[in-house]
């Protein structure tokens, strides 16, 4: 057993150089304000906020649906591949700083295309970004399409159909936007084509959705990972399955404080998830929306919980261990974690 904490000053220090990597980030969501506003006016887009302080005002949701509404108006300032290059980039810049040394982006295609945007416009922009972020900053990365459930399949089809090209740099797809009334059911079809393609899955299931849709992305969508997965709690059997298969769980907390899906960080199911043997991951979701990044979401959770050196540690472990890259990288990080867990206490 790993040292415990004597204070949330040292817990806090641990936080900021424990090697981590985000599993579940949208990148349209990491558009701060003040970016949104310099690219409005780069671009000669109307928003209806006059400041940056207004913006933010505004980001105070009751649920997904409120918050999903705002999202997509501020999305609407992307336009060009320059922008989708900065938007990503200055992520990762973020994430430097927060020691994630991988992530596994989202983007959401079908809310650019829809509004005349080029698929490689958005694309490019991305990938130009990652592959910048590897070469200046060591952060490694891999890109998942999702697509958006109050769409159709059909929908969800031309937009796998229009990726075709980049294929070869898109590591799986994804399931998002609004939950509930769109079971993961609605999509088996083109999860099964996009895994034909050799795409890697994974699904936002259990937010706001009730347990049976966490139950639909295992079976029907098969996915590899589950995005959220709290109310996978609501039902045993199902989370003994959970533990049994490993399936990781991107949790978000500070997400779930904002939308509303608990009302305090103290009643946050993250601990117990842990306790249970899940692989639960912590990550920041839609950062610039919901009042944190990577170690902004460890240190709310860890001081609400009280979560100990083991906890963090794990939590790190199943970061890596629940990513795409291949065993040699997540054997490397692995190290790096015990490296760095002994070097903190040693000193």
């Amino acid at each position: 057993m790993k040292p415990v904490f004597t204070s949330d000053e040292q817990r806090s220090a641990f936080i900021a150089g424990l090697p981590k990597a985000e599993l579940h980030l949208h990148i349209e969501g990491s558009l701060e304000p003040e970016m949104m506003f310099a690219m409005a006016q780069r671009n000669g887009i109307d928003i209806p906020f006059a400041s940056a302080e207004e913006v933010r005002a505004a980001y105070t949701f009751s649920n997904l649906q409120n918050f999903l509404d705002i999202y997509y108006q501020g999305m609407n300032v992307l336009r060009t591949e320059q922008d989708y290059y900065d938007l990503t980039m200055a992520y990762f810049r973020r994430i430097h700083a927060d020691q994630v040394r991988h992530a596994e982006i989202f983007f959401d295609p079908q809310g650019h295309t829809d509004r005349g945007i080029a698929f490689g416009a958005v694309a490019d922009g991305i990938l130009r970004a990652m592959k910048d972020a590897n070469a200046e900053l060591g952060i490694t990365s891999g890109l998942i399409m999702c697509f958006l459930r109050h769409l159709s399949e059909d929908a969800a089809f031309a937009t796998l159909n229009m990726a075709e090209p980049y294929l070869d740099r898109i590591i799986g797809v994804g399931l998002d936007s609004s939950e509930l009334g769109h079971p993961p059911s609605k999509f088996a079809n083109v999860f099964t084509a996009a895994r034909h393609k050799g795409l890697r899955c994974v699904a936002h299931a259990g937010e706001e959705g009730p347990p049976e849709y966490v139950r639909e992305a295992m079976d029907l969508l098969k996915v590899d990972r589950l995005d959220h997965g709290n109310r996978a709690l609501e039902d045993d059997k199902l989370c003994a399955r959970l533990r049994e298969e490993q399936k990781t769980l991107t949790v978000c907390p500070l997400s779930n404080l904002s939308l509303c899906v608990i009302d305090d960080l103290k009643q946050h199911p993250l601990k117990k998830m842990l306790d249970l043997g899940l692989s639960a991951t912590i990550n920041s979701d839609d950062p610039s929306y919901f009042g944190g990044y990577m170690n902004d979401n460890y240190n709310a959770i860890a001081t609400a919980l009280n979560l100990q050196t083991d906890d963090l540690v794990t939590l790190a472990r199943n970061s890596f261990r629940g990513s795409f890259q291949d065993e040699a990288a997540i054997a490397k990080a692995m190290q790096g974690i015990d490296d760095y867990t002994e070097t903190f206490f040693d000193t």
